[in-house]
């Protein structure tokens, strides 16, 4: 189950044909769809409007001496900019996180407020791993369905330059019986039960609870298990900067928004993790999990990112209502989840046939695919899988595989590899990706995927709005 002949050529076709692999003006093969469209009669149509997101930076740049509600509240403020949004329209607002400041436990509140809108205005955050933001997509559509909403803000923050590290499990048992204690005797009696390993912190780390498996190693073992190689992880990690850089170069990334930190001289206006290297720099680098033998690298994985997102969502009458101007529907999505210990990272591979089918749709009838990368080796694993018959029979049960999507047609203006991947806001950054493509490669349908924690994961299918422009 080796990545095939054709995936390969079509990584180094990419690589050296910038306006094909860009897709700003190649038009798409004129296919008949299965479905014209995926308008359901007498159902309610939720559009997505626009979406923004600040740049996205490397842990400990020049976001690090904020807090995470500072980069939401800059991302709720762009998107109010960037549409010029009566913030009183809003209903509702969600926001996905990974890992939470203790001080900001429902960041999305305290975002919203710091961002001025109403304080009648509810907000909740959630939390999904890799996923959040794209559950607080589908958290804000399924209230509109239901009729209770007509206009929700959906988005997400991370914040890895300053992550909670919390005191030993010894050392905080000791602080809270200090806290209790009645007498200053009391007191000596229990300061003198300390000793260097009350001391020791506990660092956050991103493994898995229920396996104590980093997911970098569990990466590593799926590669292996799909016979994927260093050197095909390299030449996709490379692929994914490359477009990134002509992408960000030729202005597609039109969704990233200024912010003017406090304390910084010059205003952050771009993604600063976009690195172009070359197939020997890459070789050079060690293995990050699985040493000395592994094929995962600080070259072939996502990196620690700070960044925030947003996107307003209505139904299609309160859109007309406003004079918004859509960009996409929300058609279908679906959630995923399977073993955390050996299919940890193939949510893509689950939640596309299920996503599909739902829809009634083929993977023929995809204009463009947006698929989270977490590390080329994952990336390039649910490639194989969805390409294959065997895993489709043994594992989905399923009479036949899905299909690998054409290369040609994913992730054509880069990654989480290269733009970086804040785990909370990165679904909406997958979305405002999709619904931008589809109008500069005219297409209609695209396919939303991630791999998330846990073993879960999630598909989504958006159609082209008629009125979008980017």
């Amino acid at each position: 189950m080796a990545m095939t002949k054709a995936c390969s050529t079509s990584l180094l076709f990419a690589l050296n044909n910038g306006t094909r692999a860009l897709g700003t003006s190649a038009p798409q093969l004129a296919m008949a769809k299965t479905k014209p469209s995926l308008s359901r009669p007498g159902g309610k149509n939720i559009v997505l409007v626009d979406g923004v997101r600040i740049p996205f930076l490397m842990s400990g740049t020049q976001y690090q001496k904020l807090m995470p509600h500072d980069l939401a509240r800059q991302a709720l403020n762009g998107l109010a900019s960037r549409i010029s949004l009566d913030k009183s329209s809003v209903d509702y607002i969600t926001l996905g996180t990974v890992i939470q400041e203790v001080k900001t436990s429902n960041v999305a509140r305290e975002a919203a407020l710091g961002a001025g809108f109403s304080d009648k205005i509810p907000a909740h955050t959630v939390t999904m791993a890799c996923i959040s933001s794209n559950q607080a997509i589908t958290t804000c559509a399924g209230l509109m369905h239901a009729g209770v909403y007509d206009a929700c803000i959906a988005g997400g923050v991370e914040f890895m330059s300053d992550v909670p590290i919390r005191h030993s499990r010894k050392m905080r048992e000791l602080m809270l019986k200090l806290n209790k204690a009645k007498t200053a005797g009391a007191r000596l009696s229990l300061l003198s039960q300390l000793s260097m390993k009350h001391l020791v912190p506990e660092l956050p780390a991103v493994a898995e609870f229920s396996t104590n498996e980093t997911m970098g190693h569990s990466a590593d073992r799926l590669a292996a298990a799909f016979k994927v190689s260093r050197a095909e992880q390299d030449e996709y990690a490379l692929r994914s900067h490359t477009l990134a850089h002509k992408a960000q170069e030729a202005g597609l990334l039109s969704d990233v928004v200024p912010f003017k930190v406090p304390g910084v001289d010059q205003v952050v206006e771009k993604d600063n993790g976009i690195r172009v290297s070359t197939p020997e720099q890459m070789a050079k680098l060690k293995p990050a999990f699985v040493k000395p033998h592994g094929t995962i690298t600080a070259a072939n994985a996502s990196y620690l990112t700070d960044g925030a997102s947003a996107c307003l969502l209505s139904t299609e009458e309160k859109a007309k209502e406003m004079g918004w101007k859509p960009k996409a529907y929300i058609r279908d999505f679906t959630y995923v989840s399977q073993d955390p210990k050996d299919q940890l990272l193939l949510g893509p591979t689950y939640a596309t046939p299920k996503v599909l089918e739902k829809a009634g749709l083929k993977n023929s009838d995809v204009d463009v695919w947006e698929i989270h990368e977490a590390f080329a080796g994952q990336m390039l694993a649910n490639l194989n899988a969805m390409d294959s018959d065997w895993f489709a029979t043994t594992y989905q049960g399923r009479s036949e595989k899905v299909g690998a999507p054409d290369m040609d047609k994913l992730n054509l203006w880069g990654g989480s590899l290269s733009i970086g991947h804040p785990f909370g806001a990165t679904g909406v950054r997958l979305m405002m990706h999709a619904a931008h493509r589809l109008v500069k490669e005219d297409g209609q349908y695209a396919l939303i995927t991630a791999c998330a924690a846990g073993g879960q994961g999630v598909g989504m299918i958006v159609e082209r709005h008629p009125d979008a422009v980017v």
